[in-house]
């Protein structure tokens, strides 16, 4: 038994979180956790219920998509909390990059048989401020297509995030991205350059197949200029990861990244906007206390020839 507060976004997933609440409370209090459900009104709300749940001497479980559950773990991360994670959201991605289960019964399990262990923490720190984050910070092409997912109307669960991609792909052009990684230039012309601590975003992508988020390490994706539709062709294939094989795409380890552009964009991860360019993207190696599944280890990693 555990004392948990779980701090839920009941618009995640066009809603899809609401609808699973009762659900989840009464699997939760049938495995005799003492429970405290506080629903949120916004991500400054999130941090204030976070908070709240530390100074109770509660762990902490985000149920939403995977910007409440970045959001939360930043705010544990400073406090020394413990953050447990259900999937409400449209991509669920750090579930998937964790092993927590999509099925919200064997996920609300996890909660009780489950084992805690730090994991990294990713920071973006520009002239917005310093947002924390769990998943995949990235810009370019990338930033273009969270633009248009966050306007979206359709009502595609986490292939929204492909169909943005073929729509967004038709009118891009080419961007200069002006980087350094530990200290060494990484120029590209291309289409996007990426700072991986979970690996996955976009509703299943593995845009980063090697990365883990115990390694204390970030894994840099970038990816040089081809044409419209070699590039529509590749897209499939960041759900296995098999594109980082393409000599288009670039993956590098490292523990800082400044992020620059000839052109604007905004900073995404974890599904929203964390910054603005240039931006530094640092990792916090085993900040975050996680619940998590017991038999399950991070996936297992491709190789890349890093």
């Amino acid at each position: 038994m555990r004392r948990l507060q779980l701090v839920v976004n009941p618009s995640a997933g066009g809603g899809r979180a609401a609808r699973r609440l009762p659900a989840v409370e009464a699997a939760l209090h049938a495995a005799g956790h003492d429970l405290v459900v506080t629903p949120t009104r916004s991500l400054e709300h999130a941090d204030e219920l976070a908070a709240a749940g530390v100074a109770d001497g509660r762990v902490v479980v985000a149920m939403g998509g995977d910007g409440i559950v970045g959001r939360v773990g930043g705010v544990l991360s400073d406090l020394g909390g413990t953050l447990g994670v259900l999937p409400g959201g449209r991509g669920n991605d750090f579930c998937r990059a964790a092993g927590i289960p999509q099925d919200l019964a064997a996920a609300c399990a996890v909660l009780s048989s489950g084992q805690v262990r730090p994991l990294d923490l990713g920071v973006a720190s520009s002239a917005t401020g310093r947002t924390p984050f769990l998943g995949i910070a990235s810009i370019g092409f990338d930033s273009d297509v969270q633009e248009r997912v966050l306007a979206s109307r359709v009502r595609l669960g986490a292939l929204v995030y492909l169909y943005c991609s073929l729509r967004t792909i038709t009118g891009w052009k080419p961007a200069e991205f002006r980087c350094t990684v530990d200290g060494a230039p990484l120029h590209v012309r291309g289409w996007a350059v990426a700072v991986s601590n979970s690996g996955m975003y976009g509703g299943g992508m593995r845009l980063a197949p090697a990365a883990s988020m115990e390694d204390g390490a970030l894994d840099v994706v970038s990816t040089a200029e081809t044409g419209r539709l070699r590039f529509a062709r590749m897209l499939p294939r960041v759900f296995q990861g098999t594109h980082v094989h393409t000599p288009e795409v670039t993956v590098q380890t490292a523990r800082t990244v400044e992020l620059a552009a000839n052109r604007p964009f905004r900073v995404f991860a974890d599904g929203d906007p964390v910054g603005t360019l240039p931006c530094t993207v640092s990792v916090r190696p085993g900040a975050l206390q996680v619940i998590l599944p017991r038999a399950v280890a991070a996936p297992a990693p491709e190789s890349t020839g890093k």
